[in-house]
């Protein structure tokens, strides 16, 4: 792994990471009810299983920023990371972005960027991503290693970046907030893509 920022940078504040704000706060507070390993398996398992995908619930809402992800309960995997990522840093825990470039459906299709996080637990950084289960995609949580909804194919140029980021990648964040519709999104491929 590598990363893009000092210690510290993984635990501040950023426009889509508002963990000052009182629900990510009050969210954070509720769910720290034990050591950082507890804590962080129930913030995984609240954005996983009580935030739906947006795709997965063919909901239209685009949210961005972790408050509007958690008082929404939907969001994309970006969104979705950036929720999970926020309650990790009000609990204290460090925690940044990680990021895949994928084929979006069949391999001769374009790519997709798949956004999910990374958290410093038990003096290790592990990879976890909240995306959200459905059938084919089963992710638990884990302490001790990676665990990711999709595994890269570079035979098919798909990519899994080393990096993890301690702010949202702009070419994310900047599609994010340019779009309304996640729906539309989808069928137009206007999901972020950019290689990073």
């Amino acid at each position: 792994m590598r990363f893009d920022g000092e210690p510290w940078d993984y635990l501040g504040e950023h426009e889509a990471v508002d963990l000052e704000h009182e629900l990510v706060q009050s969210t954070a507070s509720e769910l720290r009810t034990g050591d950082d390993i507890a804590y962080a398996r129930a913030a995984f398992e609240l954005v996983r299983d009580r935030v739906t995908h947006s795709l997965d619930a063919g909901d239209r809402r685009v949210t961005w920023r972790a408050s509007d992800v958690l008082r929404e309960r939907t969001g994309l995997c970006y969104a979705k990371a950036h929720a999970f990522v926020a309650l990790l840093r009000a609990g204290g825990v460090q925690a940044g972005f990680c990021y895949q470039r994928l084929r979006a459906g069949d391999p001769d299709g374009g790519f997709v960027l798949h956004g999910f996080a990374a958290a410093l637990i038990d003096d290790r950084w592990v990879r976890l991503d909240p995306r959200g289960n459905k059938p084919g995609i089963d992710v638990a949580f884990s302490a001790d290693e990676d665990r990711l909804a999709y595994t890269a194919r570079p035979e098919l140029g798909e990519t899994d970046y080393p990096t993890v980021y301690a702010a949202p990648h702009p070419a994310v964040l900047d599609v994010l907030k340019a779009h309304d519709d996640c729906l539309v999104m989808w069928e137009t491929h206007s999901l972020p893509a950019a290689e990073l």
